[in-house]
């Protein structure tokens, strides 16, 4: 019997009082202040045009990452209050306060960097050689080259802060709009029951066809009728993106989103042609998928709904348990990590109208915390999304003793450490059951990932690939962005899937995220580049678990290509890795057609 773990986060650890907290009020004052601060000693550096002493340098770099690591923790807590009740009034204009803050310090940043540029060769190499800066060298030295790729400091400044307004701004339209999105569904009895989104969203992979047909419906309308609000705040996002990369002289909108995922085209070209390979097999999956279900063709709806037990809805202490044991077996320091996690009121689960959709994980890395959101309904898809998000929780852990520059690792690596963990449990899963029933339900959820990974992320990846296109030559209408979904959707999924679902870009969150553009390859590589040093850690056994924490330690002073090659022996801008991490899913689609064999 599973003991009781709280369903709901505890955020007054951090600042009593919610958005109306006192604390977290004096926490904004003071760092403002602090801003403010470094500003002015900047602009006066500035005005001199002329090196620094190597001192002061490090003066202002240990004043930014007592920013940095300030901010990181207020955006936190902000994203939260928000997230819990969309319609905080309070938090959003908490929300508006940070972003203004994180504005100032971005034009800050740029005039830090600047300072960066303008030291000698000689000076700059052994600078980077003292004891408090040889930690932090590896972010020093990508802020100094991609400070030489930038408009100078005063334009990137005035840029940063009509960002806030404008470029954000329609970046957090999103949450006005989902706020205001009503769904209707009906309840067993006959009677109609108004939804939230993230409420909504948990009826889409419903065990019941009839449900998940009248859900994807009703979800479609909905997003239909904000369509309108929805490619008016796409348009801005893009247009700002593309006129700020064609004041900086950037050709390609991946120049961004490359160089923040700390990887290259080659990288990313070798994994999306391997992806590409890998897809056939998938799609006999998903053709065998519909025919258990006894339908023709799978509809958008069918393709992560559950089959056989799979359906069963597990309880949230049951989850948990669960998720803890199978970490055990891999590391029980993971596993210690989590358990205290559910515990000390770290996760916000509990199914209740005004939450926002989807899940996260963010850092309180002052208090040395994380907190994750998700609105748990009991499906297999839930507990996966637990065991991922303990996975981002478990990799900031390991590296709070970091400086916060060195704590700054990409989205991609992000998605690393998550989907790893995800991988422990549904192959911990899968080795238990004794059930052919559960086995089979078990894999068809795993299977459900790679699907997810190869082809709805590929899709999102296609359709922002044609969207800045289009966009670069004008506004795209609400009816051209379903229609470019759509032509997406039907490539990644090679045809495969019958009733598509034109107006994802609109309900889709992360289309609208302004801190991160494209945000979807690094998903996919994060889901295979885990497959590999899953690989690595089954080999292994136990003692992979110390190297597992040393990689992801790195994940923040490297690229993935230097971080794959040193503790892994391999090379990602070749195919040979990412075609062995697509063979993984090849073999388990195997496993599920020799399973469902009539």
């Amino acid at each position: 019997m599973g003991q009781t773990y709280p369903e709901q986060w505890d955020l007054d650890v951090f600042y009593e009082g919610g958005s109306s907290s006192p604390a977290f009020a004096a926490e904004l004052s003071g760092m403002e202040r602090d801003i403010d601060v470094l500003v002015r000693e900047l602009e006066e550096a500035a005005a001199k045009a002329e090196p620094v002493a190597t001192a002061k340098l490090s003066a202002w770099t240990a004043a930014v990452q007592s920013v940095i690591l300030r901010l990181r923790q207020s955006e936190s807590f902000v994203s939260c209050l928000v997230a819990q009740q969309v319609k905080d009034s309070a938090a959003i204009g908490l929300n508006e306060r940070v972003k203004t803050t994180a504005a100032k310090l971005n034009s800050a940043l740029t005039a830090y960097d600047e300072q960066l540029t303008l030291v000698p060769e000689d000076v700059w190499a052994q600078w980077l050689e003292q004891e408090d800066i040889a930690p932090v060298a590896f972010s020093l030295r990508e802020r100094r080259e991609a400070a030489k790729e930038k408009l100078p400091p005063s334009l990137e400044a005035l840029a940063g802060e009509l960002a806030v307004d404008g470029y954000h701004g329609w970046g957090d339209f999103y949450n006005t709009v989902v706020s205001r999105a009503r769904f209707q569904a009906q309840e067993p009895d006959g009677s109609s029951k108004t939804l939230s989104a993230g409420q909504m969203h948990n009826r889409l992979s419903d065990g019941e066809r009839s449900v998940r047909e009248a859900a994807f419906t009703e979800w479609e309308r909905e997003w239909g009728d904000q369509a309108e609000l929805c490619a008016e705040a796409l348009n801005r996002i893009a247009g700002f993106r593309l006129k700020l990369y064609d004041k900086r002289g950037w050709e390609s909108v991946l120049k961004e989103p490359l160089a923040m995922n700390r990887m290259s085209q080659a990288t990313l070209d070798a994994m999306w042609a391997a992806v590409n390979e890998g897809k056939a097999d998938l799609a006999l999956y998903l053709e065998r998928k519909a025919k258990l279900l006894g339908i023709d063709k799978l509809d958008w709806h069918d393709v992560e709904a559950p089959i056989g037990s799979a359906a069963r809805t597990v309880p949230y202490d049951e989850a948990a348990d669960f998720i803890v044991e199978q970490f055990r077996a891999f590391s029980p320091d993971l596993s210690e990590f989590s358990e205290a996690a559910f515990r000390d009121g770290w996760i916000e689960a509990e199914d209740r109208a005004g939450k926002r959709p989807g899940g996260f994980c963010t850092a309180f890395p002052i208090s040395g915390q994380t907190r994750i959101f998700m609105t748990y309904s009991g499906t297999a898809s839930n507990i996966s999304t637990l065991a991922h998000e303990l996975g981002h929780a478990y990799h900031q852990h390991v590296m709070n003793d970091l400086p916060p520059l060195a704590q700054e690792y990409a989205m991609n690596v992000a998605e690393t450490a998550s989907t790893f963990a995800e991988m422990i449990v549904s192959d911990s899963a899968m080795e238990a059951a004794v059930d052919p029933e559960e086995k089979l339900a078990l894999l068809e959820d795993k299977l459900q990932r790679s699907t997810a990974f190869f082809m709805n992320i590929h899709a999102r990846f296609l359709f922002e690939t044609s969207f800045y296109e289009r966009r670069s030559k004008g506004m795209v209408s609400h009816e051209e962005l379903s229609k470019l979904m759509e032509e997406a959707q039907k490539e990644a999924f090679r045809g495969t899937v019958g009733k598509l679902h034109p107006h994802f870009w609109a309900s889709k969150l992360h289309f609208y995220l302004t801190d991160v553009p494209f945000y979807n390859f690094p998903y996919t590589f994060g889901f295979l580049f885990s497959c590999g040093i899953y690989a690595v850690a089954k080999k292994e056994g136990p003692s992979f678990a110390k190297r597992y924490v040393e990689l992801l330690r790195d994940t923040g002073r490297m690229t993935v290509e230097e971080l794959a090659e040193k503790h892994l022996g391999i090379r990602l801008d070749e195919p040979a890795f990412w075609r062995g991490a697509v063979s993984l899913t090849s073999a388990d689609v195997a496993t599920f057609l020799e399973l469902t064999n009539e």
